[in-house]
């Protein structure tokens, strides 16, 4: 009998540690991929606290990755005559970005995120317009 309870000792301690580092705070990146016109996000949602955006961007052209905290729907932010949203404008507060990401590469911004509503998009001129935008909840 001894032997068993020892083993289960051990086998109790294995599974007690396999479940802390299960919920350990690091929730990984959220996959990002930009394309012509479309921003694309591998889940819409995460835990408040350091996010890490994993961004890929497959287009043939530059894009960014910009972080917006709003309560406005993701195609109705303000957005000035050039048509890239006004990073000062009512409604929305800039929480950082990732300003050139050329064709082809990838980067990674890491945020603190409380808990909210968020949009991410590209905004170069007119790609918001276009649909570079998507929204993300912090939960």
């Amino acid at each position: 009998m001894k032997h068993a309870t020892r083993r289960y000792a051990v086998l109790f301690a294995a599974g007690a540690l396999l479940a802390a580092t299960g919920c350990s705070s690091d929730s990984g990146g959220v996959g990002t991929t930009l394309a012509d016109y479309t921003v694309t996000l591998d889940a819409d949602s995460a835990p408040a606290g350091d996010v890490t955006f994993d961004v890929q961007n497959d287009a043939g052209q530059e894009h960014e990755f910009v972080v917006f905290k709003t309560d406005l729907a993701p195609d109705a932010l303000p957005t000035d005559d050039k048509g890239a949203v006004d990073e000062e404008g009512e409604g929305v507060t800039h929480i950082d970005e990732i300003g050139s990401i050329p064709a082809g590469t990838s980067s990674s911004l890491t945020v603190k995120l409380d808990a909210g509503s968020y949009v991410v998009i590209c905004n170069l001129p007119g790609h918001y317009q276009q649909g570079m935008h998507a929204s993300f909840t912090v939960t």
